[in-house]
């Protein structure tokens, strides 16, 4: 069911990273890290965006909500990212995607963050629709694109442990994120009324 897969090679990827502001375990020896600066932005601060906000509903990363892209190829299927293990909800399968800028809109950050995690390009691809999980004090918008010129992903940051395009048939197979596991009926059916049907 699976074709194309992008894996980090052996030895680069950076094991141990802990994200940005956590501290070091007590007695490790180890400085601690400035929570304003991130492992992607190593030369300035973190984006304001990249926090948690917290509520009766729980915890969630991204001060100004986040964005995932649903790249979706009609001869690949849908491109997945198997997320990094030391992040939240490290190891499963989810969709390329994060903390919006301040200001930022849906579309444009989940672009953002394809191109920064999986160098998908924003002119390859056409925004279908939108899906909004909205909680009252945070957000996450699922931006559903089709490719219009064929193109192959690569990891381009230490988010990822692979990414592979996946038949629509062939996703809930995975060990998905949450979220996208709770979203993702409904959002195949919103893909396969637009395609015909498409497995």
């Amino acid at each position: 069911m699976d074709s194309s897969a992008v894996t980090q090679p052996a030895g680069t990827h950076p094991t141990g990273i802990r994200p940005a502001g956590t501290p070091p375990p007590e007695g490790s020896g180890e400085p601690s890290r400035n929570p304003y600066t991130d492992p992607r932005r190593p030369f300035g601060p973190r984006d304001p965006g990249d926090a948690w906000v917290e509520g009766e509903q729980g915890r969630f990363w991204g001060r100004f909500g986040s964005a995932g892209l649903l790249v979706h190829d009609a001869g690949k299927g849908i491109l997945l990212q198997h997320r990094a293990t030391w992040s939240d909800q490290g190891g499963t399968w989810g969709l390329p995607g994060g903390a919006l800028h301040q200001g930022e809109d849906a579309v444009n950050g989940a672009l953002r963050e394809a191109r920064e995690e999986a160098a998908v390009p924003p002119g390859s691809v056409r925004v279908l629709f939108t899906s909004v999980f909205d909680v009252g004090y945070w957000s996450y918008t699922t931006v559903a694109v089709r490719v219009v010129e064929s193109f192959e992903p690569e990891i381009s940051d230490h988010e990822s442990l692979e990414l592979q395009w996946v038949r629509l048939g062939g996703v809930s197979d995975k060990e998905l994120h949450p979220g996208f596991a709770a979203a993702w009926p409904a959002l195949r059916l919103r893909l396969q009324d637009l395609h015909g049907g498409e497995e």
